[in-house]
């Protein structure tokens, strides 16, 4: 979802060893922190290269170029890291709902084939998002983190979740081709969801729910030897309880990997799933949507409290958790606030763009040596507002 390969790490820095981080305490945390510094220096490298990208003339996009005419001061020669982007007011939604959308293509991708993703719709009008290759960058970054025992190159998929207008089935599919299988998507309309929650239609919902279901387990059973599979907790509980009534489970079907995401992700959950739902198949959950790309969880289980703590695929995203009422500022660790993205991509520039979420802030993790978000959960201040539907 860059005149460059995809294959690069994109300045992610690698997670250290076990022997590395633990023969010490002393020598962990130096490790850990040194890892922290790294990460922070080619942070702040690719906010200074993406920037230049999308404020050079022949580079950059209609939309920020034009922006830039409007101010008193040239970004290229401002922004010098992370820190600096408070410059920038926070990213509106309103920008991204309605067109031209080609404002947003940069016009080094101008002759590129363009594909248009939009977002659940769950707010309003549906933000729209460009894309030539971020979607296939985003998921072979976010594959390296999937262990192979679990998820094996060559494997078939299952996509169980949101098709149409939004990037998950062409993003999934791509997914299980660059690990050498193939993909085979159950055709889910999100917003028809929303619109039987809306209206009361119970009995529709559950219908439609059924008919989503019927569809999964007749490719399942069909003989294409599915291992894999991504799909939403909701549609997840579904289809294991499902299989359950049929004698069997999500194992004896034949799966071993199951990567998902979405709101009602609580470690509650979470437990419930590992302990009724999987019959140890192993689950990758993730947080992620159409303007950021997959934010991947350190491992959770018993040991804490089946706590889900998420971490932006640095550098091409940041996530941070922020004071609601003053979002220039970090809550401290373990405290809670409202979620704000920045998306540093050649394709696409989101600068502190306060989503709709909120969660409590993590510190970093040698795996992840930047700050994550665990109990991500619809923002407080809007939940009465939002629809959550398949998620």
């Amino acid at each position: 979802m860059k005149v460059r390969s995809r294959s690069p790490s994109f300045g992610i820095v690698p997670a250290k060893t076990t022997q590395e981080m633990t023969s010490t305490p002393t020598t962990a945390n130096e490790s850990l922190q040194a890892a922290v510094g790294q990460a922070r220096a080619a942070l702040d490298a690719h906010v200074r290269e993406i920037v230049g990208w999308h404020f050079d003339p022949d580079t950059g996009c209609p939309f920020w170029l034009q922006w830039a005419q409007r101010q008193s001061w040239d970004p290229r020669q401002e922004i010098q890291g992370l820190d600096d982007l408070v410059r920038f007011d926070h990213f509106q939604d309103d920008w991204l709902r309605g067109g031209p959308v080609r404002r947003w293509v940069p016009k080094a991708y101008a002759d590129r084939p363009i594909y248009v993703f939009e977002t659940g719709g769950t707010t309003g009008v549906p933000k729209s998002r460009i894309n030539i290759e971020d979607f296939r960058i985003d998921y072979e970054e976010f594959s390296k983190t999937l262990p192979e025992q679990h998820f094996p190159h060559g494997a078939n998929w299952l996509m169980l979740g949101p098709s149409g207008p939004r990037r998950l089935r062409l993003a999934v599919e791509h997914l299980a081709q660059h690990r050498g299988g193939i993909s085979f998507c159950v055709d889910l309309d999100p917003r028809w969801v929303i619109q039987l929650i809306k209206r009361g239609w119970m009995e529709h919902l559950a219908a439609y729910q059924e008919h989503i279901i019927d569809q999964a387990i007749t490719i399942l059973e069909a003989g294409h030897d599915i291992r894999c599979m991504f799909t939403t907790p909701k549609l997840l509980e579904a289809l294991a309880l499902r299989l359950q009534d049929k004698g069997t489970s999500l194992r004896k079907a034949g799966i071993s990997g199951i990567f998902s995401g979405g709101t009602e992700f609580t470690p509650q959950w979470n437990r419930f799933a590992h302990e009724e739902l999987l019959d140890g198949a192993f689950m990758a959950p993730t947080y992620g949507n159409t303007l950021m790309g997959l934010a991947a969880s350190a491992p959770s289980g018993p040991h804490n409290g089946y706590t889900i703590a998420y971490y932006a695929p640095q550098p091409r995203a940041v996530l941070e958790v922020v004071d609601p009422d003053n979002p220039d500022r970090p809550v401290a660790y373990g405290q809670t606030g409202r979620v704000m993205l920045t998306t540093l991509t050649r394709e696409f520039f989101v600068p502190r763009f306060l989503e709709r979420d909120e969660g409590e802030r993590e510190p970093p993790t040698a795996g992840y040596p930047w700050d994550g978000v665990s109990g991500v959960r619809p923002f407080s201040r809007f939940a009465k507002n939002t629809t959550v539907g398949v998620y």
